[in-house]
């Protein structure tokens, strides 16, 4: 069975990415929630800031890809994506977005919200909404590496440093 694994603030950085690509399994689907390529600001001078070589490795990806754009983005870098996504996973009606913007549209009948921008994972229920911020496997204001993942009974935040779960909750009453 397939899951989303959500990322997002990558900022260009070949490490995390191919630390990604390492996590995906053969039937997952990955969820980034903007600033992949961070061609806009970009840290040109390091070796591991990589944007080329992440927008070309994503043709030879075989995982599903929902992707928004983030602030840091051009997206006349990797055309052909939005800034706001809706689609659905296993009965949940998932909104995706980078965050960065104030969301003007209403929400409604919408179980999961994915944002990026804060580089702080978060994960919490409003009412009947599922709101997750993975974090940042590349710069993490708090100092803790973190992606989610969606499941077939749950939604959680994971430490990868100590492959460990920081919080979770049971998906099957949104579904």
């Amino acid at each position: 069975m397939s899951r989303l694994l959500i990322s997002a603030d990558v900022h260009g950085s070949y490490a995390t990415w191919m630390t990604l690509k390492s996590l995906l399994k053969p039937d997952d689907i990955l969820v980034v929630a903007g600033d992949l390529f961070d061609t806009r600001y970009g840290r040109w001078g390091s070796p591991d800031f990589q944007p080329d070589h992440i927008r070309e490795s994503l043709k030879d990806m075989k995982n599903k890809l929902y992707y928004v754009y983030g602030n840091c983005d051009d997206p006349s870098y990797y055309p052909g994506h939005v800034h706001n996504l809706t689609f659905e996973y296993m009965g949940l009606h998932i909104f995706l977005h980078h965050g960065h913007a104030y969301l003007k549209e209403h929400l409604s009948r919408i179980d999961l919200i994915i944002q990026g921008h804060t580089h702080l994972p978060s994960l919490e229920k409003k009412q009947d909404t599922l709101f997750i911020n993975p974090g940042s496997l590349t710069s993490p204001r708090n100092g803790l590496y973190t992606y989610g993942i969606v499941d077939t009974d749950k939604i959680q935040l994971m430490n990868i440093k100590t492959n460990t779960e920081l919080i979770s909750f049971p998906i099957h009453p949104y579904s």
